[in-house]
C-alpha cells in the first residue's frame, strides 16, 4: 500500500507517556489531513492490534515519549537507519516492545519502506493527565517536526486552527 501511517503511541493517563496519542489528536484537530494519503492512528497501548497498520504502511511515522536519558523535553528524531535497537526495545506498547511488533511484521513479509520515530524525552511518567512543563514547552516543535517530515514525504498538511491553542484539547473529553 502507498499510504503513510502516523502512529501515536503511549498512555495519556501517565503524563508525558501520552505525547504520541496527544500528537495524533492535535494533528487531526488542527490540520486538514489528506486521508487518501495519510492515516492517523491513535495507537494508545494497542500491542498486537497495531500490526495491520504497520503492515500496510509504505512509510511509518511513530510519535512517542522516548526515554534516552537526555534532559526532559529533548527532541529525538530517528530514521530506520539511525534508530538504536535499545530505543526500539524501550518503545513499549503495553507489554510488547515496538521492536517485537516490527519484527513480527517483517517476518510476515511486511516492512515499511521508511520508518521515522519522533519524540520527546519524558519528565513525568506517573498517573497524571497533564504534561510536564518541559514536554509541554517542546510540544509545538514536535508537531512542527511531524508536519515537516510529512512534507519531506510529499504530503502537505494545511493548518485549520492556530496550533498555539493545542492545549484546549487537554480539557475536552477528559477521562
Amino acid at each position: 500500500m502507498d499510504k503513510v501511517v502516523v502512529l501515536g503511541i503511549g498512555n495519556i493517563l501517565l503524563a508525558d507517556e501520552g505525547i504520541g496519542v496527544l500528537a495524533v489528536k492535535v494533528l487531526e484537530e488542527f490540520f486538514e489531513i489528506p486521508h487518501e494519503k495519510v492515516e492517523l492512528v491513535d495507537g494508545g497501548v494497542g500491542s498486537f492490534q497495531l500490526l495491520p497498520y504497520i503492515e500496510k504502511a509504505k512509510k511509518l511515522l511513530v510519535i512517542d515519549a522516548i526515554a534516552k536519558g537526555s534532559p526532559p523535553g529533548t527532541f529525538h528524531n530517528f530514521t530506520k537507519d539511525t534508530l538504536p535497537k535499545q530505543i526500539l526495545e524501550k518503545l513499549s506498547i503495553h507489554e510488547v516492545s515496538f521492536l517485537d511488533i516490527l519484527t513480527l511484521a517483517e517476518m510476515r513479509g511486511f516492512s515499511p519502506e521508511d520508518l521515522v520515530v519522533l519524540g520527546l524525552e519524558p519528565e513525568i511518567l506517573e498517573m497524571r493527565y497533564e504534561l510536564s512543563p518541559s514536554v509541554k514547552a517542546n510540544f509545538i516543535p514536535l508537531i512542527e517536526a511531524v508536519v515537516s517530515q510529512l512534507k519531506d514525504w510529499g504530503i502537505e498538511l494545511v493548518p485549520k486552527k492556530d496550533l498555539r491553542r493545542w492545549e484546549e484539547l487537554l480539557f475536552v473529553n477528559r477521562p
